[in-house]
C-alpha cells in the first residue's frame, strides 16, 4: 500500500504518515505533485515486452501525452540481480532536479521518492497501479532499495529523457532508506 510521510526538512525523525490514498493524493497536489492510481485495459503476466506493458496502458498514456506534451515514452525494469543496481541506486540517492518534469508509473515493485520543497521533505512510497509526476525544479532523489525490483513506464517531454541536475546538498543521507522507511511502517 502507498504511503506518504511529511517530515521537517531538518528533523528527519520527526514524521507524519499517511496511508489513505485520496489523503495522499491531496496532500501531494498541495505541492503541484499529481499523483494517480491506474488499472491495465488489459492484462499480462510479469515478464512481458514493453509493447504489452505499454498497450496495457494506452489510454492512460495517450491522456497525458495529449495534457502535457510528452515526446517519448519508455520502460524501465531493474531486477535485485542487475549488475549495475548499486551504481544506479548511488544515482539516484543523491538530490537532484530537472527542467522537465519527472513522471513515472509503477507496473511492478515499488520505489520511494523523496520530495524537498521548502522546509519540508515528502516521502512518498509507491508500488504497482501508482504514477507520480514531480514538477520541474523539485529537489528530489529516488531510492530503489538494495534489491531493487520494479517496472516503470516513463514519460517525457523531450527525446532526451532523463537529464539531472544535481544539487550537491547531503540531505539525503540525514533521512531513512527504502528498508528503514519499509520497516517503520
Amino acid at each position: 500500500m502507498s504511503a506518504l510521510t511529511i517530515y521537517p526538512a531538518k528533523q528527519p525523525q520527526h514524521g507524519t504518515t499517511y496511508r489513505d490514498f485520496d489523503t495522499i493524493a491531496s496532500q501531494l497536489g498541495g505541492i503541484g505533485v499529481q499523483f494517480e492510481r491506474w488499472e491495465p485495459g488489459s492484462e499480462f503476466i510479469s515478464e512481458v515486452e514493453v509493447l504489452t506493458v505499454m498497450d496495457a496502458y494506452q489510454r492512460h498514456i495517450d491522456r497525458l501525452k495529449q495534457q502535457f506534451g510528452f515526446q517519448s515514452v519508455d520502460v524501465v525494469s531493474l531486477k535485485p540481480d542487475h549488475p549495475e543496481k548499486l551504481a544506479m541506486r548511488r544515482k539516484f540517492l543523491s538530490e537532484h532536479t530537472h527542467d522537465d518534469f519527472e513522471v513515472r508509473f509503477f507496473v511492478e515493485g515499488r520505489g520511494l521518492f523523496y520530495l524537498h520543497v521548502d522546509d519540508k521533505v515528502y516521502a512518498i512510497l509507491c508500488e504497482q497501479g501508482d504514477l507520480i509526476s514531480v514538477p520541474a525544479h523539485t529537489k528530489h532523489w529516488f531510492d530503489m532499495g538494495e534489491t531493487p525490483d520494479f517496472k516503470c513506464i516513463r514519460l517525457f517531454t523531450t527525446e532526451d529523457g532523463w537529464i539531472a541536475s544535481f544539487t550537491g546538498d547531503p540531505i539525503a543521507d540525514s533521512f531513512p532508506t527504502f528498508e528503514q522507511y519499509l520497516a517503520s511502517l
